[in-house]
């Protein structure tokens, strides 16, 4: 079943699905126009869900959280439940001061899958049951009541993530807004800036000092968090889009297409051309 709220005034739009088979999102086709983020749960057995055409395991009662570019569709999506919105809804970046997410929550490279104990599948299946209500219900605070919830969604999602993925006790609360800041600026730079300093520059920091709040979060250093971001989009426009190698590259910020093939090739072992066309398995002869 799928539920819609829409707000003709903003154009913000909230939306819940439940058992609806069809469930996926096609960002450079289908779904361009629909710039919805999406929090997704999989209420059933173990699976998998294929994000940007990378496909990765799902396991039974956890959550993942997919920023509004990413495609992705689900192997069983009769047992996904999921929650999206767009910004004009419920802007995170405006908002960040309530559910502190930006940067960390909702990312391109690190799909956060973040496994449910009992106490939270209670908690979201109430909350699961709120929505609902407030989708049937009419009147003049059903958008007020709707972001009310969807604000104790995202905080109750963060802090599951936090719980699980940062070392409380090796990263103080100032370390991780660090973390999230450095993650939003690759965000919106990573198209033109690849070194390291510019971002530690933005930061007011010193790109020791990212480095080693990287090392003491996970093993990932500021350089492989922006070439991995950069090889995301890249494999991504190669794969949807119809744009040359020459054009993907000089969006992504490389003064030359044989200069962004080495990167490319370097870090996949394939030559963009090669990931765009790859050979045909040969079939073996009974």
């Amino acid at each position: 079943m799928k539920y819609k709220y829409s707000d003709e005034a903003t154009a913000g739009h909230l939306l819940l699905f439940e058992g609806e088979e069809g469930f996926d999102r096609h960002y450079f086709s289908r779904d361009r126009g629909n710039k919805y983020f999406t929090i997704a749960w999989n209420t059933g057995p173990a699976q998998s869900i294929t994000i940007d055409g990378a496909e990765h395991a799902f396991q039974s009662n956890s959550l993942v959280t997919l920023l509004f570019d990413q495609s992705f569709t689900f192997e069983k999506a009769e047992d996904i439940l999921a929650w999206q919105f767009n910004r004009e809804f419920y802007c995170i970046i405006d908002h960040d001061h309530e559910v502190s997410c930006v940067g960390f929550l909702f990312g391109s490279t690190e799909h956060l899958f973040i496994n449910l104990d009992d106490e939270a599948v209670h908690k979201l299946k109430l909350l699961r049951d709120m929505f609902k209500a407030e989708l049937k219900t009419t009147d003049n605070i059903q958008h007020e009541m709707l972001q009310v919830l969807l604000k104790r969604m995202i905080s109750y999602a963060t802090r599951l993530a936090r719980s699980e993925f940062v070392p409380e006790k090796k990263i103080k609360e100032d370390k991780y807004h660090l973390l999230r800041q450095f993650n939003l600026l690759v965000e919106t730079h990573f198209r033109q800036e690849h070194s390291v300093s510019f971002y530690a520059d933005k930061l007011h920091k010193s790109p020791k000092t990212l480095s080693n709040l990287f090392a003491t979060y996970n093993q990932k250093s500021p350089s492989q968090v922006i070439q991995e971001r950069v090889l995301v989009e890249a494999k991504r426009l190669l794969a949807y889009t119809p744009r040359s190698i020459k054009e993907i590259a000089y969006e992504l910020g490389f003064e030359d297409a044989a200069y962004f093939s080495n990167f490319f090739k370097k870090h996949t072992q394939s030559s963009p051309l090669d990931f765009r066309n790859p050979a045909p398995i040969a079939k073996v002869g009974k």
